[in-house]
């Protein structure tokens, strides 16, 4: 299987961002928070990152091909917060639910690691929700070790 990646166009990123932005909101709700909480952290959280509403310096948002050129989901990689620019940061990486399955995400994954590598990246950190295991199960076989685990109880 050829996976390739393709730097999404300034014309495209109008609806990635809507869709990122979309599907974020959509891990807050099953994490349990209300659709109106979800959607401003998720609309912070974009504006904080593309403040622009278009790429920034620092990101780099991908669509991930398969070997007959066809998009089956995205990934989004850069430079972390931190002061350290070797600290990268796999912000979202997303295949289609129809395309789930086929090692895209693992292939994803590699190549991005490759990419932060060749643009100075010692590290590359990434956040999960508790409740998607399965990526989960992808980090671990790639040799993510867990760094910290955040716990919630409700009590209503």
């Amino acid at each position: 299987m050829t996976v390739t990646l393709q730097r999404i166009l300034t014309s495209e990123f109008p609806s990635w961002l809507d869709r990122s932005c979309t599907e974020f909101v959509g891990d807050l709700v099953t994490q349990g928070r209300s659709h109106e909480e979800a959607q401003r952290v998720a609309a912070e959280s974009m504006n904080r990152s593309f403040p622009d509403g278009a790429p920034s310096p620092g990101n780099e948002v991908f669509h991930v091909m398969n070997e007959a050129g066809a998009t089956v989901g995205y990934l989004w990689i850069g430079q972390d917060v931190s002061a350290d620019p070797g600290a990268w940061w796999v912000w979202d990486v997303v295949i289609n639910p129809d395309q789930r399955g086929h090692g895209f995400g693992r292939a994803a994954m590699l190549i991005g690691e490759e990419y932060a590598r060749s643009h100075g990246a010692h590290s590359l950190g990434l956040s999960v929700f508790g409740f998607n295991t399965g990526a989960r199960g992808l980090y671990d076989s790639l040799g993510y070790e867990t760094t910290s685990v955040k716990m919630l109880k409700n009590l209503i």
